[in-house]
């Protein structure tokens, strides 16, 4: 299944937030490059539009990674839309500018989900750095 495809993708997608103005992090974009073949949530970084918009949709709670990160809860949590994303790494902005653009939708790179998997390191990440590493090896020519 393309990622385009799969539910959660298609509920983000629903709520026609601007597209130049969210990333999908946590592990979406491990979905998308086909890495996994299903996630049960998905994490939405906002900025801007996007996040005013989400802001009319649920009340705003804080993150549970970020200081003053404040995130917004849809989908009965399934989906979850932030106004940061480690903020004490990168700015909302770096992380969409280098996003990649799979399907027309904003993914955050590789390179910066193994950078946050490897602050976490818990073992799902742990588990998912050993994914993308098989990943990238495959994906280089040789």
């Amino acid at each position: 299944m393309k990622a385009i495809d799969h539910p959660l993708v298609r509920a983000l997608l629903a709520l026609a937030l601007p597209a130049d103005d969210f990333v999908i992090a946590g592990s979406g974009p491990l979905l998308a490059h086909g890495i996994r073949s299903d996630i049960g949530d998905l994490d939405v970084v906002a900025r801007g539009k996007a996040w005013s918009k989400a802001q009319a949709l649920a009340e705003s709670s804080p993150a549970p990674f970020g200081e003053g990160v404040k995130r917004i809860l849809l989908q009965g949590g399934e989906i979850e839309i932030l106004n940061g994303w480690f903020p004490e790494i990168w700015t909302v902005d770096s992380l969409i500018e280098r996003a990649d653009v799979i399907d027309g939708i904003k993914y955050a790179s590789l390179q910066d989900v193994c950078r946050w998997k490897q602050k976490l390191n818990r073992p799902k990440d742990q588990e998912d750095l050993a994914l993308i590493a098989c990943y990238m090896s495959r994906a280089m020519p040789s």
